[in-house]
């Protein structure tokens, strides 16, 4: 990154954050409140990342010309549910008026051996997400676990139409690491294709977010990471970005994801 003060970064990661609440208790009340807090002083987020059923709800609140965009999660968060099923939620989702799909793909498949089984669900999500829908493939690398699985799944997700690689759904004991965010980076870099980042669960401060930002800085250059190539999933991590922009102690305590 070029911009190394906190309040840069913070202003930086703000423009990338998907701010998330995927939490079992979310009501529409709660995407009435994650609706207006992605409207900040210092500008909108990305995206707002919600569970499917809430989609039209924040489409009418949002408007159908806002600059947030509203992505919604499919397969979630198990990843093993029929490809049939997940086409389904994923037309609904649009037809709700989602902008982005975040896909879980098959990961204990993958882990089993059986690499035919998320090129399947992949290819078979991508061909209902016409442009200018984007999809993101949740890889789940906390439970993929080995480097080799986690290179290995970054590149059947690219090659199957993935616009972005995400790492995790925040529901799983390890959630986003810099060392999967390394290896689904470099898999981005070695692909040579036009595929963005997500790191999800996990980051909750300012200087994390700084840690992301600068290994993408290392690997793809000072100004790759924009909000069509790099994402926060988050919902902890607004609080800290709005403490650190409007002058105030960063690191308090946060949400969990």
């Amino acid at each position: 990154m070029n911009e190394t003060t906190p309040r840069l970064v913070a202003a930086k990661a703000l423009s990338l954050l998907d701010l998330t609440d995927l939490s079992d208790n979310c009501d529409p009340a709660a995407i009435e409140t994650l609706c207006r807090q992605a409207n900040t002083a210092f500008g909108p987020t990305a995206a707002i990342c919600i569970w499917p059923r809430f989609v039209s709800q924040a489409r009418a609140l949002l408007g159908p010309d806002s600059r947030i965009r509203i992505a919604t999660v499919v397969n979630f968060p198990s990843g093993d549910l029929p490809v049939d099923t997940v086409v389904a939620e994923t037309e609904q989702a649009i037809a709700d008026g989602a902008d982005e799909i975040d896909l879980v793909i098959p990961y204990k498949a993958l882990v089993a051996g059986d690499e035919a089984a998320v090129r399947a669900m992949i290819g078979a999500v991508r061909a209902v997400c016409k442009p200018p829908v984007v999809l993101k493939t949740i890889l789940e690398t906390g439970e993929l676990k080995d480097r080799d699985l986690i290179r290995n799944a970054s590149h059947l997700a690219i090659s199957s139409g993935a616009d972005f690689i995400k790492t995790s759904t925040g529901k799983v004991a390890v959630n986003a690491t810099l060392e999967a965010a390394d290896i689904m980076l470099n898999a981005i870099r070695e692909s040579g294709r036009n595929v963005g980042f997500k790191a999800a669960g996990g980051v909750r401060t300012v200087a994390d977010a700084s840690l992301y930002l600068n290994l993408a800085a290392t690997i793809h250059g000072p100004d790759w990471a924009i909000p069509s190539t790099f994402r926060f999933g988050a919902s902890g991590l607004l609080g800290d970005i709005i403490a650190v922009l409007e002058g105030r102690e960063s690191g308090s305590p946060s949400a969990a994801y």
